[in-house]
């Protein structure tokens, strides 16, 4: 005699235990649907703060960042209002790390041939104005390998300058260079037409034979901007400078005869300064750094740029 349920009990068992597999088997998939969402979710928001703190646009600002520190600012390569070196980057350097109530000093590291008078300009009044405004936040310069012509138009406006004794410094000068071309166009037979409105707008124009007055215009425009260098490196440096005839001859010297001299203070490097002389051995970097959006956009300039120039220098025959 068997012991099975009727037909009908045992379809209405197998309904249910299917619905209840099928409801199982849904409320599994929405859960998991749902942890997959929740990992997309804080992945793409993981993703996106890196993106904007790479692009630049989650910027420090200022406040608190710790403890006791030192704050670092670099300077390095040439001072030009494009470059790592502009002005309005190491400004932005500078007053975050004032604004940062633990900076107990400042140091500018500068590794630098020169540049842009006006960009140094802007730096070296900017360090001033800092100065006075935090008389109890020293600011010094810490020299690497160079610091000449426009990188020492700003050190001079720090509290001290600390090189090692191989640094190049000084180079206290303004220079205005370029090229003439004139023999070289008489030898290959080129003339050289030049259509001007304004006596003077073929200014040392390269392509014409020099002009003195426009040399003398030229030398005297230099001269000029010399006198505002030599002036912001005496208001910058004070008694401890040591003039001689050389001082301000566009010479650099060593960092050994800078500080002889009083071009520089004395011996140093940036943790030396930092641990011995601020007294806050942690370093805290405040440049502002180059970010993915521009260096994307440099590498996508110079990409065009090669493009253009290779595709100009093929052979005549393949421009076709």
């Amino acid at each position: 005699m068997s012991s099975l349920p009727p037909a009908g009990d045992r379809e209405r068992w197998e309904r249910l235990t299917l619905e209840k597999l099928a409801t199982a088997a849904l409320s599994e998939q929405r859960r998991a649907r749902n942890w997959g969402i929740l990992f997309k979710t804080l992945f793409l928001l993981w993703l996106f703060i890196a993106l904007f703190g790479a692009l630049g646009w989650i910027n420090r600002e200022g406040g608190d960042s710790g403890g006791r520190h030192t704050a670092l600012v670099e300077l390095k390569g040439v001072i030009d209002a494009e470059g790592q070196a502009s002005a309005d980057k190491i400004i932005t350097g500078l007053q975050d790390a004032y604004k940062d109530k633990n900076t107990q000093g400042v140091v500018l590291r500068i590794n630098s041939p020169g540049g842009s008078p006006v960009q140094s300009g802007y730096i070296y009044d900017e360090i001033r104005r800092l100065r006075s405004l935090h008389p109890t936040v020293p600011l010094y310069v810490v020299v690497q390998d160079m610091c000449a012509s426009g990188g020492y138009y700003v050190a001079s406006a720090a509290s001290k300058i600390y090189v090692d004794k191989a640094s190049l410094i000084g180079s206290i000068g303004v220079l205005m260079d370029g090229f003439g071309f004139v023999d070289t166009m008489n030898k290959l037979g080129v003339e050289r037409r030049l259509l001007t409105a304004g006596e003077n707008k073929g200014f040392l124009d390269p392509f014409s034979p020099l002009n003195p007055k426009h040399e003398a215009h030229a030398r005297a425009m230099l001269g000029q901007i010399h006198q505002q260098f030599i002036k912001a490196v005496r208001d910058g440096r004070g008694q401890r400078l040591k003039e001689t005839p050389d001082t301000f001859s566009g010479l650099i010297w060593s960092g050994e005869e800078g500080v002889r001299q009083g071009i520089a203070d004395e011996f140093g490097s940036l943790e030396y300064v930092a641990r011995d002389v601020i007294k806050a051995e942690e370093i805290v970097d405040f440049s502002v750094k180059e970010n993915v959006a521009e260096r994307l956009a440099k590498r996508l300039g110079a990409a065009t740029g090669q493009v253009f120039l290779d595709w100009f220098s093929r052979p005549h025959s393949q421009l076709r």
